[in-house]
């Protein structure tokens, strides 16, 4: 029980970095008093910000592939005064152990990756069978080799978003709050178009949601203006394009406003789950059993067709029917009931 200081060297995707957060709570029921700082890139920090476990975010100044090893360990070398006793590694790069070891941490724990041996000195040795999820992997790092990692729903991944920090991004993006429930659509995943559900059927269930006196916001990065454009073109500009327009922090308290979204395989997934949305989660490449939004007021829906998941980018068959074929229908049917069971329980 006793306090201790820890550097997390954080995931680079953003769904990822929310999951990250189950590692944290085990880190806290297990040391309350403890420090954890996580180590992360720069586009990762508003997650962090609005996880209560996490102490301080520090930014990784190296990308992807950008080794700059005298520069690293350089910035290692101004990580020692901060007398961290515990780092743990969630990539299984070789890269990502150099700073950890050159800040001269004690124990340095991760799963077995690329030839880190010496750079880690708690090696563990992955089941994959035993530990199935993501989180599972995550937690089971923070944990005594062998020791039970929790099950319960309390571990799940929740971010807190306070009412200050809305109030400020409603003014700076000059949004008018209206009576009308709010429907999310997150049409992106930077992965590749075989984890888009298309945008004539986000557009649809747009337009059946206005008709039924819902205001829609579409959810994006810039890279994604042109996708959001092409929703709002199919419902007469009658959507708020947040594409491009609300930054990574921004965009997690508007989507705290929400009553309801419906989203792609994407960060922006586990962001609604963590906020406790009702939530479409819609998968056509991917597959839920190894990433699966976490929250009592998610529904997952795929199609489940024999080619799939095949995991790549693009449709190797050039059909996408794991998402074309799922139709707008569907998934207003799944939201109707979603959002009927969540207002029945406000009601009780």
């Amino acid at each position: 029980m006793e306090a201790r200081k820890f550097l997390i060297v954080g995931p680079a995707w953003i769904g990822d970095m929310v999951m990250a957060q189950t590692l944290f709570k085990v880190i806290m029921r297990r040391y309350p008093k403890s420090t954890i700082d996580v180590l992360a890139p720069a586009w990762t920090l508003p997650i962090l910000a609005r996880m209560p476990e996490v102490t301080r975010a520090i930014e990784l100044p190296f990308g992807h592939g950008d080794l700059r090893l005298r520069e690293q360990y350089q910035f290692a070398k101004t990580l020692r005064s901060e007398n961290y006793e515990h780092a743990i590694i969630l990539k299984n790069s070789f890269k990502s152990a150099l700073i950890p070891f050159w800040a001269k941490i004690p124990r340095r724990t991760a799963w077995r990756g690329e030839m880190r041996y010496g750079l880690i000195n708690d090696m563990r040795k992955l089941d994959k069978n035993k530990y199935p999820l993501m989180i599972q992997r995550f937690m089971a790092l923070g944990l005594p080799r062998n020791l039970k990692i929790p099950t319960d729903k309390a571990i799940f991944p929740r971010l807190i978003v306070n009412s200050e920090s809305v109030n400020q991004t409603l003014q700076s993006l000059n949004i008018q709050l209206s009576d009308k429930p709010i429907l999310a659509l997150c049409p992106g995943a930077e992965y590749g178009p075989a984890k888009r559900w298309p945008a004539e059927h986000f557009a649809a269930v747009a337009n059946e949601k206005i008709r039924q006196g819902w205001q829609v916001w579409i959810f994006g990065s810039s890279k994604e203006a042109d996708l959001t454009a092409e929703i709002q073109a199919k419902t007469n500009n009658q959507c708020v394009n947040f594409a491009g327009a609300a930054n990574l922090a921004q965009a997690v308290d508007l989507l705290s406003l929400a009553q309801a979204v419906v989203t792609n395989d994407s960060g922006l997934m586990h962001v609604a789950a963590a906020l406790q949305k009702p939530t479409i989660a819609i998968y056509g490449s991917s597959s839920p059993k190894f990433t699966p939004p976490l929250g009592d007021k998610v529904k997952i829906m795929s199609l489940n067709l024999p080619c799939s998941p095949c995991f790549k980018r693009k449709c190797p068959l050039k059909h996408l029917k794991c998402l074309r074929d799922l139709m707008p229908m569907q998934v207003l049917t799944a939201l109707k009931e979603l959002t009927q069971r969540e207002a029945e329980r406000l009601n009780v």
